[in-house]
């Protein structure tokens, strides 16, 4: 397979980490903070990353790097948190030389870009964040146990194919292919000590406090039956982030794959955000107005959503009231059908 004339280079992050990062394809910058299973060398043969690579770059100047302790950046004597990672996402940006840019975050790359996006508001022109998570498993009471289990089964699967570590890859609607290609880049990217480390840190971040400062407009783009964050945990990005817009993808897959049916919808969702046309009437609600829909879609009456928020049932009432004609709907009935067709109604608030 041929590869395109990427420019690979080199930047220390705040500690001393030389951190590997590429810059190719032409037009406005994107950045991109890919989930840490990749690696820049290897990402153009890999028929799960090189879509990804040849459909953002036909549209943007694309930079892109490998995490502290994967693929070409320092492997040794790496220290692994998540400011570390922030700082190193910094540092990439900062070399590369773009001054204001459309910062997209994958998995757990979403963290360092809302955090990044907090941090330079204004540099950042746009946010997307695809398969996000508010808060790691060892945050969440219900998801700490199953956390433990996947971190036990790295270790077991991370070098050959061990059925150990079938039940907790990102792919679960792969073809064989694409699943031993996986597995093939998963051993490549980095070591099983390493891959520990880096989840470890993953599964204790907590970014909602970070996410509510948010300012920049920002899609937030979730897969339905995502094999690794619960679709919950991207629905409460995005009614954390001021004004997000949210896309459900009826996919099982944490990493879309360009053979199913929700890589067009990722598209068309993705063009229409980067050029400025809203995705659904669900855009322009507030946040408020967002939870209060979240619990409408529930099947609660006004009683018990001002329960729920704390304010009054007058003041409810208004919000619903809002909410109707921002929907351009007549009955609670309607409102609770576009909510749920945009995925509300499900998620633990």
């Amino acid at each position: 397979m041929s590869h395109p004339a990427e420019q690979i280079r080199f930047c220390a992050s705040h500690d001393g980490t030389r951190i590997a990062f590429s810059i190719y394809g032409s037009g406005p910058p994107l950045i991109l903070a890919q989930r840490w299973v990749h690696h820049l060398k290897l990402d153009w043969d890999s028929p799960i990353w090189r879509p990804w690579l040849v459909f953002l770059a036909s549209r943007h100047t694309l930079v892109r790097y490998d995490c502290r302790g994967c693929g070409l950046s320092d492997r040794d004597d790496v220290k692994f948190s998540f400011d570390s990672f922030v700082d190193d996402l910094e540092a990439v940006i900062e070399a590369a030389g773009f001054q204001r840019f459309v910062l997209f975050g994958m998995g757990d790359g979403a963290a360092r870009a809302i955090a990044y996006a907090v941090g330079y508001p204004s540099r950042v022109a746009q946010l997307i964040l695809h398969g996000s998570c508010s808060r790691g498993r060892m945050l969440d009471p219900q998801l700490v146990e199953e956390a433990q289990t996947r971190l036990k089964t790295i270790k077991l699967g991370w070098y050959g194919n061990n059925p150990a570590f079938s039940h907790v890859t990102p792919l679960p609607d792969a073809s064989t292919e694409q699943l031993k290609a996986y597995a093939d880049m998963r051993r490549a990217a980095t070591s099983p000590e390493s891959a520990m480390q880096i989840v470890q840190m993953i599964y204790g971040t907590d970014v909602r406090t970070l996410a509510r400062q948010v300012r920049t407009p920002t899609l937030v783009l979730h897969a339905r039956d995502d094999a690794i964050h619960p679709f919950d945990e991207g629905r409460t990005v995005a009614t954390l982030i001021p004004s997000a817009q949210f896309v459900p993808l009826e996919s099982r897959n944490h990493i879309l794959l360009d053979t199913e049916p929700a890589w067009q919808q990722f598209v068309e969702a993705l063009d229409d955000f980067l050029l400025g046309r809203p995705t659904s009437r669900l855009d322009v609600l507030t946040a408020r107005e967002n939870e209060v829909l979240e619990f409408l879609a529930r099947g609660l009456d006004n009683h018990a959503i001002a329960k729920q928020l704390g304010s009054s049932s007058k003041t409810v009432r208004n919000q619903v009231s809002t909410i109707f004609s921002k929907l351009e709907v007549k009955s609670r009935a309607e409102a609770v059908a576009h909510a749920r067709d945009a995925g509300f109604g499900h998620q633990d608030l």
